[in-house]
């Protein structure tokens, strides 16, 4: 079983088990080593991962963190770990900073066993970040996180590579935050840009106020363009009529977020077979479509996510739909063997 699919897995057990997870214990024994052996890395074995790792802070003895994962006997990685549910609070970051401090790893991780907040020293050496450069919620799992969770596997891990990328990602995060608060409610500062840059007398403050909802109708408007340029592009022309056949019908297409991530695992399960830009999305009115090389003669599954009851389509040597209910897009993975086995039939 690959990377991806483990940590799909997990993921998808959460939503079962979350309910009986009442101390910081039992999230430890059923999320969080779980998470550590699909890195790749073994608990049980002292060279590589130490439970309660000793990490004093100036004249206080005997504190210690959750978990250190070593390298070549070093702590790289300090774990700190919270009852699931609980919030990862400033005051939790400051606790997992003061550990980071005194030790010589160059990574802090904050965790609830769902969400994973890692943290690194980019902003003043050997201080901990205010500001987790990466953050992975399990029970929002897109497998398109893989390729950036990948890096802390045991075998890929590069402390150097790392973050020599983090410092991309906690800016990516950080600017999309930012754009998703102008976009809910754009700053005074903002609008006054804008209008500064598009109206051609005088910013009063009564310009100023018109231009604030005119700004975010405009922003609103702008990725309403962008999604439907999207499904354009997206679009088989060469699917039946009463799918996509049409202007009208074309317009009536919306790709959800969850098909989307359908896309990403099948990605993901497919990866060490074919080449991920291989899998292309078709969406039509009545499901979406999973092709290989964008050919609509090579199915590799359908998304049939528009009805209370899911469903997948999967195909055999005779491109026959096998129409398999499912609970979650994240049961996708528990059918990653015939998903293997579909590519191969076009070989």
């Amino acid at each position: 079983m690959g990377f991806a699919e483990e940590i799909g897995e997990l993921a998808g057990s959460i939503s079962s088990i979350k309910d009986h997870l009442k101390t910081e214990e039992a999230t430890k024994m059923a999320l969080v080593v779980p998470f550590l052996r699909a890195l790749g890395y073994n608990p049980n074995d002292p060279r590589e991962v130490v439970p309660e790792f000793t990490a004093d802070v100036g004249a206080k003895k005997g504190e210690k963190v959750d978990y250190a994962i070593l390298q070549s006997g070093h702590p790289v990685i300090l774990i700190e770990c919270k009852t699931l549910g609980a919030e990862l609070s400033t005051n939790h970051a400051a606790q997992l900073s003061r550990y980071f401090q005194n030790t010589e790893a160059k990574f802090g991780l904050l965790t609830d066993g769902v969400v994973y907040r890692f943290f690194a020293d980019l902003d003043k050496k050997n201080i901990m970040d205010d500001q987790p450069f990466l953050e992975v919620d399990l029970e929002d799992w897109a497998a398109s996180r893989s390729d950036e969770l990948r890096r802390f596997t045991r075998e890929a891990f590069d402390a150097e590579q790392i973050l020599g990328v983090a410092e991309g990602l906690k800016y990516t995060r950080e600017i999309k935050r930012l754009i998703g608060e102008l976009l809910a409610e754009p700053s005074e500062q903002f609008v006054k840009l804008v209008a500064d840059t598009v109206f051609p007398g005088r910013v009063t403050a009564q310009v100023r106020e018109r231009f604030g909802p005119l700004t975010k109708r405009a922003f609103q408007q702008f990725i309403n363009d962008k999604f439907k340029d999207r499904l354009r592009s997206v679009t088989d022309p060469d699917e039946d009529v009463s799918d996509d056949g049409d202007e009208d019908s074309k317009s009536e297409i919306v790709t959800t977020d969850e098909e989307i991530e359908g896309v990403m695992i099948v990605r993901a399960i497919l990866a060490e077979l074919v080449d991920p830009t291989r899998v292309v999305m078709r969406d039509v009115q009545s499901y979406c479509g999973v092709l290989l090389d964008d050919n609509n003669r090579k199915p590799l599954v359908r998304l049939r996510f528009n009805a209370a009851q899911k469903y997948i389509g999967l195909f055999d040597k005779g491109k026959d739909e096998d129409r398999v209910p499912i609970d979650g897009v994240v049961d996708l993975y528990k059918f990653a063997d015939r998903l293997r086995a579909t590519p191969r039939l076009y070989n």
